[in-house]
């Protein structure tokens, strides 16, 4: 084997493992987000959570630990194909729309079940739903399948709009 073909396979090993050491990274910050927000919904689930008036339409509990935990990891690999596949600067600009979007995420949970505050978590999660929309319309510039792994969680955030709007109406002195 030739020196060249040698520095060549080196190179893709260690861009494999860079690759890696990205979705190693990507999947626990957005599992990591996600386990913020389920301790801070634990705390009312059992307790203010149990006495709303909800929509017939409202998913057993049980449903959204589950949900939420394949949405993160479709997320982070989404995410992730997008600071695989550009540039540093052509990536900048998404991935920043994603921190945003999870933080966005986190806020919704925080005001929604910490300060339970529904009026302000339709507020939150209305800011939320275009924030995961312009992101994955930012990835889509970037890698076509990181836009549509965005999707199912775009799907979702916009149901649970629905809900938050429908807990708000059933619920308006809250």
């Amino acid at each position: 084997m030739s020196a060249r073909a040698c520095f060549i396979d080196a190179v893709a090993a260690r861009t494999r493992l860079g690759d890696l050491v990205g979705l190693v990274l990507f999947v626990p910050l957005c599992l990591g987000i996600g386990a913020l927000g389920a301790a801070v919904t634990e705390s009312s689930v059992e307790t203010w959570y149990a006495d709303l008036a909800k929509p017939s339409f409202n998913p057993p509990n049980a449903v959204f630990g589950p949900v939420w935990t394949v949405l993160y990891i479709l997320m982070a690999v989404a995410a992730w194909r997008v600071w695989r596949a550009a540039d540093r600067d052509t990536a900048r600009g998404p991935l920043v729309l994603f921190a945003l979007q999870l933080a966005l995420n986190l806020g919704w949970s925080v005001v929604f079940f910490g300060l339970h505050k529904i009026g302000a978590a339709v507020a939150t999660i209305v800011v939320l739903d275009v924030a995961v929309l312009v992101t994955a319309l930012a990835f889509r510039t970037v890698d076509r399948l990181a836009a549509l792994l965005m999707a199912p969680y775009l799907a979702w955030v916009a149901f649970a709009t629905v809900l938050n709007v429908a807990i708000w109406r059933l619920n308006p002195t809250v």
